[in-house]
């Protein structure tokens, strides 16, 4: 499958303002199955200076220097990519005991994974919430994971172009949330049980309701299968049509840009997102 992505962002200042450095998450992190054909980066005005790192977490990051005053900015990434189709299910959870929440990961891996454990947004209600789902599906972990994506699903659905995600109680209460909501209550729900979780913020191709907007969904460190992904607000597993982004154990570290600036102002910010794909 063929998929390209142009996503441009548009800040304008009522004043000129001075820019201070930018980091960008904007270039996407393909899985083994996916190949970048083409990445085209435009900033304008034009940076000084543009720094491709990889983050502490493995996220390709950019960071744009600016110069002079400037009463915008325009950042556009422009995508392309081929995507092979995923059994994203097609693993063995070893060691076997692992087939089964709760359970504790191997030593080798445990103090690796130590940030995707905190227990940030884990309170009672969450918990027991949690257990319950596992609790009808008899503890087994990939049924449990399945089970949550169905779980969340089932809540009213709503767009929130901007904010932090909303506390996993608060949307489990509202039963309504974006899917930045939806991926911190399933991070939660999982940590409240041992499991590994990890924020990532990308793309989906083949959504009516995600394809003009930046996506998120969860993935969960499994022993056997790595890192796997499940997206609870479109009820699937992550297959070819979801592009990567970044990921963390935070989801406010995986915002597409980052930055401030100096001067009196107001700003405001307009988005637009266009996902194209061919089989």
């Amino acid at each position: 499958m063929y998929i390209s992505v142009e996503h441009q962002l548009r800040y304008q200042y009522d004043q000129p303002v001075a820019l201070a450095p930018h980091t960008l998450y904007l270039y996407p992190r393909t899985y083994p199955y996916q190949r970048l054909r083409r990445y085209e980066l435009q900033i304008s005005p034009e940076p000084s200076k543009v720094v491709r790192n990889v983050d502490v977490e493995g996220n390709v990051q950019q960071v744009a220097y600016f110069g002079g005053p400037t009463d915008y900015l325009t950042i556009t990434a422009q995508i392309e990519l081929d995507s092979d189709p995923f059994q994203s299910l097609d693993f063995v959870l070893y060691p076997f005991e692992t087939q089964r929440v709760p359970f504790p990961y191997p030593p080798q891996v445990r103090s690796l994974l130590e940030p995707y454990l905190i227990r940030e947004g884990v309170t009672e209600l969450v918990e027991n919430w949690a257990r319950q789902v596992a609790a009808s599906v008899n503890w087994q972990t990939v049924p449990f994971l399945i089970a949550l994506n169905q779980a969340i699903r089932q809540f009213t659905y709503t767009v929130r172009e901007e904010g932090a995600p909303l506390a996993p109680e608060q949307t489990l209460i509202d039963q309504l949330g974006s899917c930045r909501d939806y991926t911190t209550l399933f991070m939660a729900a999982c940590r409240s049980l041992g499991l590994a979780a990890r924020f990532v913020s990308g793309y989906l191709f083949g959504s009516a309701q995600q394809e003009h907007q930046l996506h998120a969904w969860a993935e969960v460190y499994l022993p056997g299968a790595g890192w796997r992904g499940f997206d609870p607000t479109e009820n699937t597993v992550v297959v070819n049509k979801h592009i990567f982004l970044a990921s963390s154990a935070r989801a406010e570290l995986t915002a597409p840009v980052s930055g401030t600036f100096t001067g009196q102002t107001q700003s405001r910010l307009e988005a637009d997102v266009r996902i194209k794909g061919k089989e």
